[in-house]
């Protein structure tokens, strides 16, 4: 069974900060058009890392898994996040393809900087310039990225947290929910509550458009621990979460009766998880939802099947994809470990382990 990726890690006296990915449960897609969702922080986590270096005059990023590296200078960083927002805009205005806002995979992380500096004073090189110090910015990673278990939300959270302490000005946890929200819309192209809620509080929440509210499910169920829940990477989608929603959109968006559907089995799954039920036939009910809106590849769905057959449940638990064979994140129930095992030998490319609900979002230090 493979739980991790291999990671760098800076030392141990390095200022950091980490916060945890997120798997949803029920709910992905009719979130979008007024249903609830409920999603769990998992125990995978993005720690983000800051070196000085007073000899540059900008950051240099360093995060494993997303690029090589690239360097922005700080007198920039204000107009980095101008252009940013006028590219959001043209994509408002139809203008401009979702993925096609950021330019490179480091953006996200200067631009959820560069968006901070608006709200705290920070130290710089002179009196009319508040800048962050110059320096190295990096990150690693356990979360697969672009597969849908909020890896863009994690490094954004992780990084308000770390600058947060550098520059001794906590935020709330409320605070730090809007600002992940308005940074992460340039990734997707709506700032969703799932993903915010998940990274900076941690736990299991119920998202119900705006608000955000803790189902009451014992400590002692299987999913704070890891038993009979498991996550599968079935490859990382071939679409983005922007492509996959607009197409979903534009093929369903006024079926109503369809979202009241997906909002039966959001409601049934919780009423199984705060009594202790079994949540088989809820999990096998979402999972042709999902297939019915068009976001589940023929490859996944055969993976699927063989997870029933194997005395499981399952279903994606994320966007999805509307092309290739990859569907990424796969949510796994099934009780008997021994099964679990023998199901993914069939599949040893994949990667897979218990899901365990991280208890705790976005903090200072290094991951648990």
């Amino acid at each position: 069974m493979s739980t991790s990726v291999t990671t760098s890690t800076p030392p141990a006296d390095t200022p950091r900060a980490h916060a945890p990915g997120k798997i949803i449960l029920s709910g992905e897609h009719s979130v979008v058009f007024g249903a609830p969702a409920l999603a769990v922080a998992v125990a995978q986590y993005t720690e983000v890392w800051f070196k000085p270096i007073h000899r540059s005059e900008g950051l240099r990023t360093a995060f494993e898994q997303i690029s090589q590296g690239e360097f922005y200078p700080l007198t920039l960083l204000k107009s980095f996040k101008q252009r940013l927002d006028r590219r959001f805009d043209q994509f408002v205005r139809g203008e401009l393809q979702v993925q096609n806002i950021l330019q490179r995979p480091d953006d996200l992380v200067i631009y959820t900087l560069a968006s901070l500096m608006q709200r705290l004073p920070m130290p710089g090189v002179s009196s009319t310039h508040h800048l962050p110090v110059p320096g190295q910015l990096g990150s690693h990673s356990s979360l697969p990225l672009g597969a849908g278990m909020g890896s863009s939300a994690a490094v954004i959270a992780a990084t308000f947290v770390l600058y947060e302490h550098l520059l001794n000005h906590v935020q709330t946890d409320e605070e730090r929910f809007e600002r992940v929200r308005l940074c992460e819309r340039l990734q997707h192209g709506k700032g969703g509550a799932i993903d915010a809620a998940s990274v900076v509080y941690g736990g299991l929440n119920r998202v119900d458009g705006d608000r955000i509210s803790r189902p009451d499910i014992s400590r002692e169920h299987g999913l704070w621990a890891g038993e009979g829940w498991y996550w599968v990477l079935h490859g990382v989608p071939a679409s983005s979460t922007g492509e996959c929603v607009m197409a979903v959109r534009k093929a369903h968006g006024t079926d109503n009766a369809l979202w009241r559907d997906f909002t039966d089995c959001t409601n049934a799954l919780q009423s199984a998880l705060e009594s202790g039920s079994d949540p088989s036939q809820i999990l096998k009910q979402n999972h042709l939802l999902l297939n019915r809106i068009g976001v589940v590849p023929a490859a996944t769905q055969g993976f699927v099947e063989g997870v029933n057959s194997a005395g499981g449940a399952a279903k994606i638990c994320g966007a999805g994809s509307i092309r290739g064979e990859q569907g990424g994140v796969v949510l796994v129930h099934m009780q008997d470990h021994d099964a679990m095992e023998k199901l993914m030998s069939r599949y040893g490319n994949l990667r897979w382990a218990r899901l365990r609900i991280a208890p705790q979002g976005a903090a200072q230090g290094a991951a648990p």
